[in-house]
């Protein structure tokens, strides 16, 4: 399953943003609220004079300061969090980034992106090549476009999907209804026991909502 997935799977090249609003480690704090403001962003990538990745700073760690002003008002630093005391203290991108930065690389299944976003609670994953530099950024609503996909092109790669991992001869009486992105196997299968990696094969296709079986039982003639 694994293997298929990795070779059926869309990548996160294929869906990240490759136009990425960024910013430098000396970029001030007003000038990283106004650009996530203009550009309706909640994060932006910061990066170090070769492109690199060094951190990402976001709404919420602007927000931290404002909301210190009225959880902390005459508590001192010393008593917060080592990295919360010093975010709230920071004037510039490398002082309020989140660092390091959680990336992914641009080969990853979008499968793989969720699995990574859900995991460690972010909502976009800067994509970076084997060196850490930038090549773009992916989204949840990026990961999201795999089901926007047309049920006569998910069809099609679920049925080469299907030849693929069982054979043609397996798979030639199989019949596939789809309806918004959920699936219905029908016709026959040589062997029943066949039927667990057919609902896996079909449902590691990017763009399958969910799987359903409605196959009719080989008789003894085949």
């Amino acid at each position: 399953m694994t293997s298929h997935q990795q070779s059926e799977g869309r990548t996160v090249a294929e869906v990240m943003t490759r136009d990425v609003v960024t910013a430098s480690a000396r970029t001030p704090f007003k000038e990283l609220a106004r650009i996530m403001d203009e550009r309706r962003i909640s994060a932006l990538p910061v990066l170090d004079s070769s492109g690199h990745v060094l951190g990402v700073v976001s709404e919420a760690d602007l927000l931290l300061k404002q909301a210190d002003r009225r959880r902390t008002l005459g508590m001192r630093a010393a008593l917060l969090d080592p990295d919360e005391a010093a975010r709230l203290s920071g004037e510039v991108a490398e002082e309020l980034m989140s660092a390091p930065a959680i990336t992914i690389g641009p080969e990853a299944s979008v499968a793989a992106a969720a699995r990574a976003m859900i995991r460690r609670r972010v909502k976009r994953l800067p994509v970076v090549d084997e060196d850490g530099t930038l090549l773009g950024i992916v989204s949840r609503a990026d990961l999201l476009t795999v089901f926007l996909r047309d049920d006569a092109a998910l069809a099609e790669e679920i049925g080469s999907a299907l030849v693929r991992a069982l054979g043609p001869e397996a798979v030639g009486g199989l019949t596939l209804d789809i309806d918004g992105g959920v699936v219905t196997v029908g016709g026959r299968l040589p062997d029943s026991s066949l039927i667990p990696q057919v609902g896996r094969t079909v449902s590691g296709v990017d763009g399958v909502v969910d799987v359903s079986f409605a196959l009719t039982p080989a008789t003894d003639g085949g």
